[in-house]
């Protein structure tokens, strides 16, 4: 990747200088409001940093210099604001991008990821994984690259979603319960040793998926305003849970927080791999869906996809419906569990469990209203997530994080 210019000040002479000297530290969170959508203007960039109007202007034009933001000089008004309208906001659209990763029990997928979470490109995903993290993670980086060489764009760092707590410091990947991963692979000192071998440059992390996703939902999607924002979602095996506190991910003293997948939920229930009977994730997951609805799991396409597809086309069929409220009365439950520990302001539901919210919503808030405490004394809000890729989009943030801590030191 080629090396960046030396940020340029806004504007000319001392004056310019010594507003853009006090607002350096104000780039960071500047830039953090328009990726989030939350300054689409400098009126309110001003407002939102509590800053001078011109020390906003130099921030905002230091942004640009960098290439990250661009300020369109057609001044346009914020909804409700009065006064002067100003100027307007908005991403770069040929800005850098970090390379995201997701790897599932159903194969991976790689993507280029600018500000704001809009995907750039995708690499075709692999339907297979293979039993050595390092060949799988060799290939998903090398998806990317080939990515990279064809837009042209620079990268800036590497994310990576993996089904798995990853405990930190270490970046370990302790239980990939549905991949025939070795339990406490080194996910995040192989995946950055990919991304060198690659030639990228900038750092890399890794994260679990569902935690990721909670992120991405948090800052672009349903749970854009939440204070405390609970995030269930199964995807292609199992459930996973995630809680956002304002603004930040709580993932515990070690990165292992809400493993809200080993839940009972049915003490007569299936056996599940933590050694348990009845958790949540094997009681409400895909491959517990279509058993419960006697269908046979076919090669043809992920689980997912194909309990998705069976109950948006055939929710009228009595062995689908009945499997389909099993599964929202078990979810229910555990959800309702975790309203009375959390006392979460939002609720966001991801992958199957999307499905089922859409399927029948009324069942699923009754359940919760019923069994939780909060939910009886006035109801939680529950959603369904609104990003298609969201645990793409969720490592990208881990990778876009050093950007918007410190965006000068991050480009130089």
């Amino acid at each position: 990747m080629s090396g960046k210019a030396d940020p340029r000040p806004a504007g000319d002479g001392t004056t310019s200088r010594a507003r853009l000297d006090r607002g350096r530290g104000a780039l960071g969170p500047a830039l953090e409001l328009v990726h989030t959508g939350r300054a689409p203007t400098r009126a309110v960039l001003t407002a939102e940093l509590g800053v001078t109007r011109a020390t906003a202007g130099a921030v905002a034009a230091e942004l640009e210099a960098l290439g990250l933001i661009r300020v369109d000089a057609r001044p346009g008004a914020a909804a409700g604001s009065q006064g002067r309208p100003s100027h307007r906001l908005a991403l770069a659209e040929d800005g850098p991008v970090v390379l995201a990763a997701q790897v599932h029990a159903d194969g991976f997928r790689a993507a280029l990821v600018g500000l704001g979470g809009q995907i750039v490109a995708t690499a075709p995903g692999c339907e297979s994984v293979d039993a050595d993290p390092a060949k799988v993670l060799g290939s998903v980086v090398e998806a990317g690259a080939d990515l990279l060489r064809e837009t042209g764009r620079r990268c800036v760092g590497a994310g990576l979603a993996v089904p798995s707590a990853v405990a930190e410091p270490e970046g370990l990947a302790l239980n990939p319960l549905h991949l025939a991963w070795p339990a406490g692979a080194p996910v995040r000192r192989i995946f950055a040793e990919c991304v060198r071998a690659a030639g990228l440059t900038g750092p890399a992390f890794a994260g679990n998926d569902v935690n990721l996703a909670a992120l991405a939902e948090h800052r672009h999607g349903a749970g854009r305003g939440a204070h405390d924002l609970l995030c269930v979602a199964t995807g292609h095996r199992g459930v996973g849970g995630a809680l956002v506190l304002d603004g930040r991910l709580h993932t515990g003293s070690s990165g292992l927080a809400l493993e809200v997948g080993h839940l009972t939920v049915n003490p007569e229930g299936r056996p599940c791999h933590c050694g348990s009977r009845g958790c949540l994730d094997v009681e409400a997951d895909p491959l517990a869906f279509l058993t419960a609805a006697g269908r046979e799991p076919g090669p043809e396409v992920s689980l997912l996809q194909e309990s998705n597809e069976l109950i948006r086309r055939h929710y009228d069929d009595p062995s689908v419906r009945r499997a389909a409220e099993t599964l929202i009365d078990r979810l229910g439950l555990g959800l309702a569990g975790l309203v009375n520990i959390l006392n979460p302001d939002r609720i966001v539901l991801g992958g199957l469990h999307r499905t089922l919210l859409d399927a029948d919503p009324d069942r699923l808030r009754a359940v919760v209203a019923e069994r939780s405490l909060w939910g009886q004394s006035g109801g939680v809000p529950i959603l369904a997530c609104t990003l298609d890729h969201n645990s793409l989009v969720g490592a990208a943030e881990l990778a876009w994080q050093p950007v918007l801590d410190d965006p000068l030191a991050a480009l130089s």
